[in-house]
């Protein structure tokens, strides 16, 4: 079984999946005050196909019961390794998407398309 949690990263300017994208999973800390606390839960890597199928154990496991709750998380894709390897510059060091999980009975995509000077996101299946 798959992370209840996973992405898909396509390089728009080769056409290709982007391997080696290093993500980072974070979820938000309610604070005093106007800070935004996001704290780091999974640490993972897109695969030969752009995938990270593998962030969280499946939701089926305890370890990933206990530490899903229903808030905000941020993804976080380390675009500028990604095109360095390539030998291309980039403008973005990294794409940060936030975004809410309230149903844990449902798999939540998050797709990332990339290219040295821009990207684009939405809510996969």
């Amino acid at each position: 079984m798959k992370s209840p949690i996973t992405c898909h990263v396509l390089d728009t300017s080769t056409g290709r999946p982007a391997q080696g994208v290093i993500i980072k999973l974070q979820q938000y800390e309610e604070t005093e005050g106007d800070a935004f606390l996001f704290n780091p839960i999974a640490k993972g890597s897109t695969d030969f196909d752009g995938r990270c199928t593998d962030l969280l154990p499946p939701i089926t496991s305890t370890e990933t019961k206990d530490l899903l709750k229903p808030g905000l998380y941020k993804m976080i894709f380390r675009t500028k390794e990604y095109f360095d390897s390539q030998s291309v510059k980039t403008f973005y060091p990294w794409v940060e998407i936030t975004f809410e999980h309230s149903n844990f009975s449902e798999h939540y995509h998050i797709p990332l398309l990339i290219s040295p000077y821009g990207f684009t996101t939405y809510r996969g299946s």
